[in-house]
């Protein structure tokens, strides 16, 4: 099979999962044209991580086609404990307790992954889990029982260790987990080529990543994931010190009104391509390519309004990581940016 077109303006990133660890699968996934891959730190082992870096090596040497390795942390996602016998159903109007204190889930309470919880949401602040899918607002704050007592605005079912969103809520939580650290010493030692930074809040986020990146001898530069609305507030300040920047659509779609983040989209777009760092695009951007084998007609326009605008890269996640149609996602991509490419608009964008 011949390799793509290495011309292409835009780049393909491809995150690597259980659809994509085989040599088989990875070889097709280069050959149709992707042009980066992502491994992705929130799941697996460093054992699984180090097959596929020397897998990726090995095929981009076969290919004779430079592969990037893009390391992604997993951050400090806030998420759900256990529940007792898996999940629960809410109804509006049920009344929830969230506590930081460690025990199983049942009916009415749950823990949660962050301990300084009751000293740092207010009441009345509302309550996003499972990316959404459930609402709550709190009603009371019981510092001495570290409990947020809260009441369900939109019902839905939880299961264990769905993540938790507070829109609007500043968090005193770093972007940098003890599980981060060694993830990046890991990859650091693998020898990935770009780092991604998880729930950016403010530029020390950055600065300390790249301390630890230098003091381990190493020049290896910092992707910042925005994703987080303190990271909005400090956006060229956040941009001004680093490497390069990924639009995180998912995470700002709860962290927003979903109809914010078009308009966002675009800002930091354009604010990367004027400080003359690459941007990448990313979330959902074929998403019904994980059980389709073609986009929808919104899906292309999606891709293709992202390059317009001048993004440099554009990401795919599930569509490759865990998707029925990895190969015919990548693929479906190049064509898009092929023939935006070929137009004038990209010229005009």
């Amino acid at each position: 099979m011949p390799l793509p077109n290495i011309q292409r303006r835009t780049k393909i990133v491809a995150t690597i999962g259980p659809a994509t660890s085989s040599p088989e699968v990875l070889r097709e996934l280069i050959e149709a044209g992707a042009t980066t891959l992502r491994l992705n730190f929130s799941h697996g082992t460093h054992e699984d991580h180090q097959r596929s870096i020397r897998l990726i090596r090995q095929t981009s040497f076969e290919l004779n086609q430079p592969v990037g390795i893009l390391q992604d942390l997993q951050g400090p996602k806030i998420r759900l404990g256990r529940f007792e016998n898996g999940s629960i159903i809410l109804n509006k109007g049920d009344r929830f307790t969230l506590t930081s204190k460690l025990l199983a889930g049942t009916q009415t309470i749950s823990s949660i992954t962050y301990e300084p919880l009751a000293d740092e949401v207010p009441e009345g602040a509302v309550i996003l889990l499972d990316d959404g899918k459930v609402e709550m607002f709190v009603e009371k704050v019981d510092r001495a029982t570290r409990e947020l007592h809260c009441v369900t605005v939109v019902g839905g079912a939880l299961s264990n260790n769905k993540g938790v969103n507070f829109p609007g809520v500043c968090l005193s939580i770093k972007a940098l987990t003890d599980k981060d650290r060694k993830d990046l010493t890991f990859g650091l030692d693998q020898g990935v080529d770009w780092v991604a930074l998880s729930f950016v809040r403010n530029p020390q986020d950055v600065l300390e990543i790249k301390e630890l990146i230098s003091s381990a001898g190493k020049n290896v530069p910092v992707i910042v994931k925005i994703e987080k609305h303190e990271a909005i507030q400090e956006m060229e300040s956040i941009l001004s010190i680093s490497d390069g920047v990924m639009v995180a659509r998912g995470d700002l779609g709860v962290e927003l009104p979903a109809e914010d983040v078009p308009v966002l989209q675009k800002r930091l777009i354009a604010t990367a391509n004027r400080m003359g760092i690459p941007v990448i695009t990313a979330t959902q951007m074929l998403d019904s390519m994980v059980h389709s084998p073609r986009p929808t007609r919104a899906e292309i326009s999606d891709v293709a309004n992202a390059i317009i605008d001048g993004t440099d890269a554009v990401m795919l996640s599930a569509e490759t990581a865990t998707g029925r149609y990895p190969i015919e996602a990548v693929k479906a991509m190049v064509r898009i940016a092929e023939e935006i490419e070929k137009s004038s608009l990209l010229d005009a964008g």
